[in-house]
């Protein structure tokens, strides 16, 4: 078993608070140190009660599906002996109503375009194995009932 940690800060700082006047922008505090500008969505909260130039939890939530299957794709290539020279995906998620009725993240859809060395890299069919690995191995995928689609893409630029 892991434990991971985050501390929320918020404060209210004066702002009339019984009439949804105040601002949602907030800290994200994690063990290592980091701290991140964090707000509700200027999608949900309209400014200036929400600030556009922090991370929202929405957009958290499809980074970190990003990153899991970024982070496995990339030990799973090692493994097969495959050298990523870089990895860029334009991740994307669609919030709508659930089969519950409720609002969602129902769909995430990751784009990743990997660069491989130019002296060797997968057959198309073996980069989209290799996506498939990385998803099933995700601690983020697996935790959650969001609908993840993968459009891979091998850069051919190198």
């Amino acid at each position: 078993m892991h434990k991971y940690h985050a501390t929320i800060e918020w404060e209210r700082n004066g702002e009339t608070f019984t009439k949804n006047k105040y601002s949602r922008k907030h800290q994200w505090i994690f063990d290592g140190g980091t701290t991140v500008s964090a707000s509700a969505s200027p999608n949900i909260v309209p400014e200036p009660f929400s600030d556009p130039s922090s991370v929202d939890p929405e957009e958290s939530f499809i980074a970190s599906i990003s990153s899991c299957h970024m982070l496995w794709f990339l030990s799973i290539a090692a493994q097969e002996g495959y050298i990523v020279d870089a990895y860029s995906d334009q991740a994307e998620g669609l919030m709508q109503k659930n089969k519950k009725g409720k609002l969602a993240i129902t769909e995430v859809i990751l784009r990743p375009v990997v660069t491989f060395d130019k002296n060797q890299h997968p057959t198309p069919t073996t980069h989209d194995k290799l996506h498939h690995r990385a998803h099933g191995r995700c601690f983020i995928a697996n935790s959650v009932h969001t609908n993840i689609t993968i459009n891979a893409t091998i850069d051919g630029s190198s």
